[in-house]
């Protein structure tokens, strides 16, 4: 017997019928002798309507407020599936996070977790019930309801499995595993079978929608292995594992994993400011404390004259309204001349461990860039990650481009292996 836990998305449990599919597979691998942790997002669509509502009442609501409205979505999820299993003849029963104890800290809309309490969970699975636990949600040290950020669902699943010791962490989707890029931008990719945490860490961070950043980082640092399933197949999807579980023959031939991009990117410019010492940090301190998380920066010579510098750095479209906040108020003590935003760009990368052992990999993406007249305004490396930030009209033409270019596209791996 083992102790697994499945994590179904908004997709899976998209209406009362999907619930239904949901719980015959739950209750499937309960009668096969395994215990079942269940984890459960919001019906699809349900928390961008309650968001919507949200502001209704203002271009940046109250966090508390927003929380406390977005959890419900899960509370609904998380019940009706505990029906749907007691209909089927399994013991079920819901729990939210409060009721569990996943404490958190208070930076709401996109709290971190701290510390789950097992006993709630261990107590429904003891008695040979299926527990089913609302995703995406937790609980502060005063008592308020906190959500993890989109995608905080796959955070909520790895995290309790971490939590319980699970022997594995099933994330159902609409796909059928990871693939070496969108399949819908993309025709020619292809599912990987296996991929590294490392790898599936950027990818995530980079905009593959399969599993969100915060999942992989924990079951990285917890050794909790993930499996990438459909919940509309039984085909076999993709294990997400360490890299000691590869041959060094295996990682050697993988120099590109797979192409990702963002459109959820917004471009922000600070022109004309203060070029010294500490100017920068008071700009990044203050976005640190509203919360608001940078990726890409660039700092350069101003036009407007010497002693002057531009800075660039992109957030997420979410944070847009408060980052332009932030700046419009910081602004001015640096010296700020004008502040530029573009939300028309995209952020397109390509990720794989073996870029380590190979060199060229940055000088042939931004060939096949510039081959195709394709602009990058910013560029962003690690170990195994290149990320090219270009015009929002050029993302299928870059993507297709580099997923030719690099030997990913189905028809060259048959070829290959032929």
């Amino acid at each position: 017997m083992s102790l697994v836990v499945m994590k179904f998305g908004g997709t899976s449990v998209g209406n009362v019928e999907r619930i239904r599919n949901v719980a015959q597979r739950c209750a499937r691998v309960r009668r096969e002798g395994h215990d079942v942790v269940v984890i459960v997002s919001a019906m699809a669509g349900e928390t961008n309507r309650l968001l919507a509502r949200a502001h209704e009442f203002g271009e940046i609501p109250d966090p508390r407020e927003m929380d406390a409205l977005a959890a419900t979505g899960e509370q609904v999820t998380a019940a009706l599936t505990a029906l749907a299993l007691q209909q089927q003849g399994v013991a079920a029963r819901s729990l939210l996070g409060h009721q569990v104890r996943i404490l958190t800290d208070d930076a709401f809309t996109k709290a971190r977790i701290r510390a789950i309490d097992d006993t709630r969970i261990t107590e429904v699975t003891r008695q040979g019930a299926v527990c089913v636990v609302a995703g995406f949600q937790g609980v502060d040290d005063a008592g308020n309801i906190t959500t993890l950020g989109r995608g905080g669902s796959d955070t909520s699943a790895v995290a309790i499995a971490a939590a319980i010791d699970a022997d594995v962490c099933e994330i159902y989707t609409d796909v059928d595993g990871v693939y070496t890029t969108d399949p819908n931008v993309s025709p020619a990719a292809r599912k990987i079978p296996r991929i590294t945490y490392e790898e599936m860490l950027e990818l995530a961070s980079l905009g593959a929608k399969v599993l969100q950043i915060r999942s992989v980082e924990i079951a990285m640092k917890y050794g909790v292995p993930i499996h990438v399933r459909s919940s509309f197949s039984d085909a076999e999807g993709t294990i997400v594992t360490s890299e000691d579980k590869f041959s060094r023959a295996d990682m050697e031939a993988m120099t590109i994993a797979g192409v990702a991009y963002d459109k959820n990117e917004a471009k922000l410019t600070l022109t004309g400011v203060e070029d010294m010492p500490g100017v920068v940090a008071k700009v990044f301190g203050a976005l640190a404390e509203k919360h608001v998380s940078v990726d890409m920066i660039i700092q350069n010579v101003a036009t407007g004259g010497a002693g002057l510098t531009d800075v660039t750095f992109t957030v997420t479209k979410a944070d847009l309204a408060r980052a332009k906040a932030v700046i419009n108020d910081v602004g001015p003590k640096v010296g700020m001349k004008g502040l530029l935003v573009d939300d028309q760009v995209v952020k397109v990368s390509i990720v794989g461990l073996g870029m380590r052992s190979h060199a060229g990999i940055a000088a042939k993406m931004f060939q096949l860039l510039a081959a195709e007249g394709i602009n990058i305004q910013a560029i962003s490396t690690s170990e195994i990650k290149v990320s090219c930030l270009m015009a929002a009209k050029y993302t299928e033409l870059a993507v297709r481009a580099l997923h030719t270019g690099f030997g990913l596209d189905a028809a060259t791996v048959k070829e290959e292996s032929a």
